[in-house]
């Protein structure tokens, strides 16, 4: 069954028990917009709910995995695209952690099918685990457009590669591709582009198979866990972006890095 979040920005495909979700502005490699964010999110809780489902894939439609946030859209409207929510504009002292969707209870299996860049990195950090495509390509350019990590990246990508390899990617804006994101532990495995969704789903029938509420209970363990090293941290990076929107945030400048950087001929992507 296929079915559709929004004007078809997120597309949903449930069949043999696994949700696969799609990031669907191809002719934007997957921005992430308002309105996609805010569907993502909505599909995520659905699948979460949905009793037919067990597991949940999330990809991108080609080229792309997600390019990040919608840079044109932040430029002119001056807003976080999903990445605050209304009950934060009503709370100015209190730091609200948020994250891309709400949490999960099934696995989410990262299909990394192309660039992975800045929002849609820290998209792909947050899945469960991860499996590239050889075409798949990693890149954190907040700094280029001196705008803030939201979602956790400062706090998840130096525990996946390590703290100066994830320092680097960061204030360079340099890009890491599929076979050293594989050496260093970022994806579990790299497979022909073609084959990336059959792997995905024959990995997600392997846990279809399983015992769900062990499943479940295991993934849920293995979530706190974490959490007990990792929620300071979040913690922290959510207070610094709010503190850098307040201090040097506006729509104006954001859409004046964006145009210095194609004028530098130094692509986003």
């Amino acid at each position: 069954m296929t079915t559709s979040s929004g004007n078809d920005v997120v597309l949903v495909d449930m069949a043999d028990r696994i949700a696969t979700i799609t990031l669907n502005r191809p002719e934007a490699r997957n921005a992430l917009s308002s309105e996609v964010s805010r569907n993502l999110r909505i599909a995520m809780k659905v699948c979460d709910a949905n009793a037919d489902v067990d597991v949940v894939i999330l990809t991108g439609s080609d080229p792309a995995f997600s390019a990040g946030l919608d840079l044109k859209e932040l430029g002119s409207t001056g807003g976080n695209l999903g990445t605050r929510t209304e009950a934060d504009a009503q709370s100015p002292t209190e730091v609200r952690v948020i994250e891309p969707w709400d949490a999960m209870t099934k696995p989410v299996i990262g299909a990394i099918n192309g660039v992975a860049i800045t929002g849609g990195f820290e998209l792909a950090l947050q899945c469960d685990f991860r499996i590239a495509s050889e075409r798949a390509r990693f890149g954190d350019t907040h700094t280029r457009v001196g705008v803030l990590p939201g979602w956790g990246l400062s706090v998840w990508l130096p525990l996946y590669i390590g703290w100066a390899r994830a320092v680097e990617m960061s204030l360079t804006g340099n890009f890491m591709e599929a076979d050293e994101a594989l050496r260093r532990g970022l994806v579990n495995h790299v497979v022909p582009h073609a084959e990336l969704l059959p792997y995905c789903r024959k990995l997600a029938t392997d846990i279809v198979n399983n015992d769900q509420a062990g499943v479940r209970e295991l993934l849920g363990s293995y979530k706190a866990i974490r959490g007990v090293d990792v929620n300071r941290g979040l913690v922290h990076e959510a207070a610094v972006g709010r503190d850098w929107s307040k201090r040097t945030f506006s729509p104006e400048a954001v859409e004046a890095r964006r145009q210095a950087i194609m004028s530098r001929g130094r692509s986003m992507l």
